[in-house]
């Protein structure tokens, strides 16, 4: 580990290598969901899906001594209008990465084609009302969102658990770097998304966030004023949250110190 510090209440940790970043975060998640086992019957976590989450995951998928069918598993946003099979959705990606590879006790997806969108998150949300979370495993977007929250449709007092939302063209454009898509005209243009207050009511959230593109992304959640100009900045309150960047996303708050005023977003 680079540096560990705290930014507010979030607990910051900087590696030299992606994949120890992930490493150090799969060995937290472990050890958290063995911890609550060990008061509880069960435990629910919620996964990001994306690229910047295949370490992690993969590390996940080695751990020993885990009784996976304590936990139930949820993800936290998926496209709508791709087809079911659709390499790019959300639940595909985890499912191939993550969720066939444990024998979870559940696995809730997110319909990706729903004939009404507004029933779908009707439903979604009284899952996740049965089932409150425990752990929530997530990435910040170079646009600062989390999950699809983008700062255009971020509210930290939503009063919604899940909603569909119309995504920016960042976003979007997000979709194309990462690889997913190989243009922008092929990426959807509204999701279905956990909305803030959802994903950061959890008892615990592991953030996970390498790569060069996401610097100015980790700068503002971590040294900028907290606003929904950068929803991932509501983390600074959160004292059961850690964010876990590499050398490459971590490079301005390990060289730089604070925001000028005329650089600090608002909203």
């Amino acid at each position: 580990m680079l540096k560990s510090f705290k930014s507010g209440k979030l607990n910051v940790r900087i590696y030299d290598k992606c994949r120890e970043m992930g490493d150090c975060a799969a060995k937290d998640v472990v050890e958290t969901i063995k911890s609550l086992l060990e008061k509880q019957e069960q435990v629910n976590a919620i996964f990001a899906a994306a690229p910047s989450q295949l370490d992690m995951l993969d590390a996940l998928t080695k751990a020993e001594g885990v009784d996976w069918g304590r936990v139930n598993a949820f993800h936290m946003d998926e496209y709508i209008g791709l087809d079911a099979d659709a390499p790019q959705g959300f639940g595909n990606f985890l499912k191939s990465n993550l969720f066939s590879k444990l024998l979870f006790k559940s696995v809730q997806y997110i319909d990706s084609a729903p004939k009404n969108p507004e029933a779908e998150c009707a439903r979604y949300a009284q899952i996740l009302k049965d089932n409150p979370a425990d752990i929530v495993c997530m990435g910040i977007g170079e646009n600062g969102h989390i999950a699809f929250n983008d700062p255009h449709v971020a509210f930290f007092d939503d009063p919604q658990l899940v909603k569909t939302v119309e995504l920016d063209e960042k976003c979007r454009t997000q979709q194309v770097n990462d690889g997913c898509f190989e243009h922008l005209d092929e990426v959807p243009k509204k999701a279905t998304t956990l909305t803030i207050p959802a994903l950061i009511n959890a008892k615990f959230i592991f953030c996970v966030v390498p790569g060069r593109l996401k610097r100015k992304a980790v700068f503002d959640t971590v040294r900028g004023e907290i606003t929904t100009a950068c929803p991932a900045s509501i983390l600074q309150t959160k004292p059961n949250a850690t964010l876990y960047t590499d050398k490459e996303s971590g490079w301005d708050i390990l060289f730089r110190k604070s925001i000028s005023a005329s650089q600090r977003p608002h909203g």
